[in-house]
């Protein structure tokens, strides 16, 4: 059974600048290729891409991969340039998330108000919807336990 990302997976930012679950939607984290643009890409994909393993799924294995990517002047991943700069520890996973990256799409970085290609740093974090927390996560967004009015429990 392959699950929706945006279910089971996040994709993050590692320093400042996030992608996917930020709130001002800039992606990933500037690393190379000349100066450092004025504006970083945004992300526009409105679901993650990267679909989880199912053999990994089913034993509720999570784990994070780092993809280093290329975006173009127009937004678009340049698929033959995305590698894996961090693994999971898991092949299948990491294929995954090299996988789906080429799904991405973004508004191009720009400098001086011109688009211009960068490379980035792209955390993808493959989680399990009744998997605890790993260390480190946050637990925003997990549903919080009720209590019922009047009776302190």
């Amino acid at each position: 059974m392959l699950m929706k990302a945006r279910m089971i997976i996040a994709a993050s930012a590692i320093a400042t600048a996030t992608a996917g679950c930020s709130g001002d939607g800039t992606a990933g984290k500037y690393t190379e290729v000349g100066p450092r643009p004025d504006v970083l890409p945004v992300m526009l994909n409105k679901e993650l891409p990267f679909r989880y393993p199912p053999s990994l799924y089913s034993r509720k294995v999570q784990a994070n991969v780092t993809l280093r990517v290329f975006i173009d002047q127009e937004g678009q991943i340049v698929s033959e340039s995305t590698h894996v700069a961090e693994t999971s520890g898991h092949a299948s996973m990491d294929s995954a998330a090299v996988r789906g990256s080429g799904e991405l799409r973004f508004i191009p970085a720009k400098t001086r108000g011109q688009a211009v290609a960068v490379s980035i740093l792209f955390p993808v974090y493959f989680r399990h919807p009744e998997a605890p927390p790993l260390p480190g996560d946050s637990v925003i967004g997990r549903k919080a336990e009720t209590q019922v009015p009047g009776t302190g429990q």
